[in-house]
């Protein structure tokens, strides 16, 4: 610690570049600080610290004998502390996620002790170091944080076992959807509406979650025992209803549910299929090398549609390509509001079919392929609908959401088939067509970093920027955090390293993401653990990415 004061007091009201004579590692006795990266100028990102202490130092050793779901709710728990810790001194920051636990580097076990991985923004006078202040804050101020943050005695043992408890009943409810046959899993007394749009805490007042008993179902915890709720099984099911019932809202809960939430979200025993993947139309995007010929096939002037690519996708063609390439991916379960969908893709009604004739229309519109993708892929769906019956046909369950409660109208809408029979024609063509996976030429990654001097950071959840690329991924809902933005764009840099083609650009991430996933990659604060689904969703949609159709 001597040592940095006396660098911090020798720089004091020179350039601020000179703030780069501190990088290096620091002995405070109890911990070690680790500066690695120091910002460039006062308005630049800020710099990176870590902070390793012993675990004989904090009384909290015995969280390396639970189980890994437990561990990554601790750490969560430990960045939150920290964050709050923090609070008062605004120029250290630590990444963790609002509602959700992430898999998170912001804090790691090892087996020597804790690690703590934040930036703080190091003071200055227009362009001149406040090496006085930087010593406040990094020998007076940020030690405490890291001490009381990794103590047991400074730390809430009892709310901590809480977060890391109801992790642990999250995750052994969503091991056990596949041998109960869903997809879902909605636990009663669940809220699920947030405050608003922008804001994502449980509102106060609403109106409790209940599961009809002809869907419930009783799943254990290891820490709640059993839980009532809604499941929702396998195959297709449709949500209807009326408008501002909780349609969306439902949908919403369920894509979200990918993820644990911390207590009191209201959402903490609501769980997903975690190969769940929400697809929507999304006018402009590329589309890369993809076989669409199951949806979209004799398009004007006979362009192929088995080797497909555009750098300005319409809507129908985007949520198909979305579609395929979810397929593609590894998803089990297609999530599909109607809101947020091409009605082209969705559907074509009986009058639209007796004005345009089959041989005219390009599109196969999912209603007549989803019964496929169940029967032949087992791949399920659930889809909020509230302006076409069509998909009663289909359904295997029907949900009516009526003043945010649930009611099951499968019965119901089964009679309704019988008394109001479809005259819509079945526009399959042909089987569903497995296609094999495309692949991907590493080197275009590579070059696309070089030009754009090897810059890879997160923008929000919605842009990534990878090289020269600006990468919009403001349609992938799924994506809850800016760390799994971070993530994706090393996962690509490490495959950038790769001579030749990706035969399996999604199993090569796999397989990067195994076990230690974050060892491979620098080591920063700020990444979290993303799915393989979202990184290809993402890849695809990098415009400069080079595949090609497999044979």
């Amino acid at each position: 610690m001597e040592t940095l004061i006396f660098a911090l007091k020798n720089i004091e009201k020179q350039n601020y570049r000179a703030y780069q004579q501190i990088k290096g590692q620091y002995d405070f006795t109890d911990f070690d600080l680790f500066i690695d990266t120091v910002q460039g100028d006062p308005h630049a990102t800020a710099s990176r610290l870590r902070a390793k202490r012993a675990w004989s130092l904090t009384d909290l050793k015995w969280l390396l004998e639970e189980s890994e779901d437990y561990q990554r709710s601790a750490r969560d728990f430990i960045a939150r502390y920290f964050s709050k810790l923090a609070q008062p001194e605004a120029t250290v920051d630590i990444a963790f996620n609002g509602q959700t636990i992430l898999d998170h580097t912001a804090v790691l076990f090892t087996e020597q002790g804790i690690e703590l991985r934040f930036r703080v923004n190091l003071p200055a006078d227009g362009r001149q170091i406040l090496g006085k202040k930087a010593i406040n804050i990094l020998t007076f101020h940020l030690p405490k944080f890291i001490r009381r943050a990794t103590l047991a005695r400074e730390i809430d043992i009892e709310a901590l076992k809480r977060h890391c408890e109801i992790a642990e009943d999250q995750a052994a409810l969503r091991s056990q959807l596949a041998a109960n046959n869903l997809v879902a899993f909605v636990a009663d007394n669940s809220v699920l509406p947030r405050v608003s749009g922008d804001c994502d805490l449980p509102m106060k007042d609403a109106i409790t979650f209940s599961a009809p008993d002809s869907l419930a179902v009783t799943l254990h915890t290891p820490h709640r025992g059993h839980i009532r709720g809604l499941g929702i099984p396998k195959g297709i099911t449709l949500i209807v209803g009326g408008g501002y019932h909780g349609k969306s809202t439902l949908l919403t809960a369920i894509e979200r549910s990918i993820y644990d939430h911390i207590p009191s979200d209201g959402r903490e025993y609501i769980v997903t299929d975690p190969q769940a993947m929400k697809i929507r139309a999304e006018d402009g995007r590329s589309v890369h090398n993809l076989n669409l010929s199951n949806y979209i096939n004799h398009l004007p002037m006979g362009k192929d549609t088995s080797d497909f690519s555009t750098q300005d996708a319409s809507g129908s063609t985007s949520q198909a390509a979305w579609l395929q390439e979810s397929l593609e991916a590894g998803a089990t379960t297609i999530l599909i509001d109607e809101d947020t969908s091409a009605t082209n893709f969705m559907i074509r009604d009986e009058r639209m079919q007796a004005l345009v004739a089959k041989g005219d229309e390009p599109i196969t519109p999912l209603v007549d392929r989803i019964g496929q993708l169940r029967d032949q892929q087992g791949v399920s769906s659930i889809i909020v609908m509230g302006g076409s019956g069509d998909y009663f046909d289909v359904a295997d369950t029907v949900i009516q959401m009526h003043d945010y409660q649930v009611l099951d109208v499968t019965t119901k809408a089964k009679q309704v088939i019988e008394q109001h029979p479809s005259q819509r024609s079945h526009e399959v063509e042909g089987e569903l067509v497995v296609h094999p996976s495309r692949s991907l030429k590493n080197g275009c990654l590579q070059k696309i970093l070089a030009e754009g001097k090897f810059r890879i950071q997160g923008k929000g959840t919605h842009t990534l920027r990878f090289g020269k690329e600006h990468v919009n991924l403001s349609a992938l809902e799924q994506i809850e955090s800016i760390c799994e933005l971070n993530t994706i764009g090393w996962l690509w840099f490490l495959l950038s390293q790769q001579q030749g083609w990706s035969e399996n650009p999604a199993q090569a991430f796999e397989q990067y993401l195994a076990g230690d996933w974050h060892q491979a990659l620098p080591n920063n604060g700020d990444l979290a653990k993303p799915r393989t689904l979202d990184v290809m969703a993402a890849l695809n949609r990098l415009r400069k990415a080079q595949f090609k159709a497999s044979v």
